[in-house]
């Protein structure tokens, strides 16, 4: 679903933001998001042009306590998942993140859990320290922690590019992930796929 034709041209103040693109949200994963690891060669491309250009890329990764507040057996909605340290929170084995990249765990306590990756972690801090001012973002699950990540960036000011080629949907109900770029759309945000990203 393209809104328009713009071709979007990396500038100094943009920045990468993938999302949450680890084992346990892959096919076989204790929390598969369906073709989630079709996002992965996308990345890849996304992540060449960007370093190409010297410009920053980050990686979000869900990183929980065994006894996280969002699994069942502590009366959350979600299996137990991307446990800190274990295979299933790492990332995905064939996403080529740079040497450079900095990494931003999320939903560290037991008690709180982060949907966003600005949701208490330095992210925000980081971004301004590189001066960016333009995000494009992609990830899993564009119903779930993409939305947040990208509501939160609009909230804090930063122009901000949905790749929906390289996000994919839990889809709990049916049509969730396009409500969720709806959601994204009405409040700023823009979409670029790699046909639309120069290099």
């Amino acid at each position: 679903m393209m809104t328009e034709s713009r071709i979007f041209v990396p500038q100094r103040s943009d920045a990468l933001i993938i999302v949450d693109v680890q084992r346990d949200f892959l096919p076989g994963g204790s929390l598969a998001v369906a073709d989630g690891d079709g996002v992965v060669p996308v990345f890849n491309e996304y992540i060449a042009r960007f370093s190409s250009q010297r410009l920053p890329v980050f990686a979000t990764r869900c990183w929980h306590t065994p006894d996280h507040c969002s699994f069942a057996e502590r009366g959350g909605p979600w299996p137990p998942h991307c446990i800190a340290g274990t295979a299933g929170a790492r990332f995905a084995p064939d996403l080529d993140l740079p040497e450079d990249v900095f990494i931003i765990s999320k939903g560290t306590s037991s008690e709180a859990d982060a949907y966003s990756g600005f949701e208490g972690t330095n992210l925000d801090d980081l971004l301004r320290s590189q001066a960016v001012h333009r995000v494009f973002i992609g990830g899993l699950a564009t119903d779930y922690c993409v939305l947040n990540t990208v509501m939160d960036a609009l909230a804090k000011g930063y122009a901000t590019i949905l790749l929906e080629d390289a996000t994919r949907a839990v889809n709990v109900d049916s049509g969730d992930g396009q409500r969720a770029i709806e959601r994204m759309l009405a409040a700023g945000c823009q979409v670029a796929n790699l046909e639309r990203f120069s290099a």
